[in-house]
């Protein structure tokens, strides 16, 4: 279990490094609600998102992405309100997917902007 929890935070450290150089400003790293826990919280200009980072290191079982499921969608979106709500926030929001996966050849990130919406 250790190893796959290493994984997870170095795939989420990852995740933050490409956000920061792409212009993004951290504004919280696991923040949970109820029961969901949101990655990260970044700001882009007037954009908050909450990023969804899954990490593999090996694609026989399916893409990163994959993984996210519906269930764990509706989490994610009730968190994200709260979060929103809790802090009266007049912000556009999106719900952006970072996959990262380890591979023999190298690291690679993939970074889907408005990965799914609000149901």
């Amino acid at each position: 279990m250790a190893e796959h929890n290493d994984t997870g935070k170095k795939g989420e450290d990852l995740a933050v490094d490409y956000l920061l150089q792409n212009g993004y400003e951290i504004v919280e790293r696991n923040w949970y609600y109820q029961k969901a826990e949101i990655d990260i919280i970044a700001r882009l200009q007037n954009t908050l998102i909450a990023v969804e980072v899954k990490t593999r290191s090996s694609a026989a079982y399916g893409l990163p992405q994959d993984f996210v499921n519906q269930t764990k969608i509706k989490r994610l979106i009730a968190a994200f309100d709260a979060y929103i709500t809790q802090r009266d926030l007049d912000v556009h929001a999106r719900f952006d997917i970072i996959a990262v996966q380890f591979t023999p050849e190298g690291t690679a990130i993939e970074h889907i902007q408005e990965a799914f919406y609000p149901l």
